[in-house]
């Protein structure tokens, strides 16, 4: 994995107003801890670093006046309605530091005829070289027949990559495309026969009395 490069400025204002002043500007606040070390406070430029976060467990660069620092994504604060980026929390790490990270898997191949495709686990957990996190973990599902599971333990890992996931967690089975259409239909007819109970219950319940 290579690592993205991201100017950074320390914050000497906090509380919402700040927060709210730097948004304006086109920054992101955000908050770098780990290692034992003092908690930082950055600020980030918000279009560099929405497109950094476009990738899964991002390694990122943070330039300082007085240095570099290594970090990874943690958590993030988005708008709940405008679905920006509001806040970043950052783990710091260090170049052959092991940490531990969900990376996403992906299928390559076609499954046998008659067969369909049911994802389970889109993700793994693994155990990697901070600057080293494979970007994703691709699974051959090439002529796969119904019936046929592919649990962690069949997942081909990178050298240095451990797998931290349960062995037998199940990521995808093949399913008869036949009974899969089946399963639909039932759980559609039990919602909405469901629905149709409670209509009835709310229809039969004797209005209240209002003074």
């Amino acid at each position: 994995m290579s690592k993205i490069v991201i100017a950074a400025e320390r914050r000497t204002e906090f509380g919402k107003g700040a927060a709210r002043r730097l948004r304006r500007d086109k920054k992101i606040p955000v908050v770098v801890y780990g290692h034992g070390e003092a908690t930082q406070h950055l600020a980030l430029p918000a279009h560099e670093l929405m497109l950094a976060l476009k990738q899964s467990n991002a390694l990122l660069s943070l330039q300082l006046d007085d240095g570099s620092q290594l970090v990874l994504p943690k958590s993030v604060q988005r708008d709940p309605v405008r679905h920006g980026i509001e806040h970043v929390d950052l783990v710091a790490v260090r170049s052959g530091e092991k940490v531990t990270v969900e990376v996403v898997v992906r299928t390559d191949g076609k499954i046998a005829p008659g067969g369909l495709l049911e994802h389970v686990h889109d993700t793994i957990a693994i155990e990697a070289d901070a600057t080293k996190i494979p970007s994703e973990l691709v699974v051959d599902i090439e002529g796969l027949e119904v019936g046929s599971s592919v649990r962690a333990a069949d997942v081909a890992l990178p050298e240095g990559v451990v797998l931290v996931a349960e062995p037998d967690l199940v990521l995808l089975h093949i399913l008869a495309a036949q009974s899969a259409a089946a399963e639909a239909d039932e759980a559609a007819d039990l919602a909405a026969a469901a629905a149709a109970s409670e209509a009835s219950a709310a229809a039969a319940a004797p209005a209240e009395e209002t003074d």
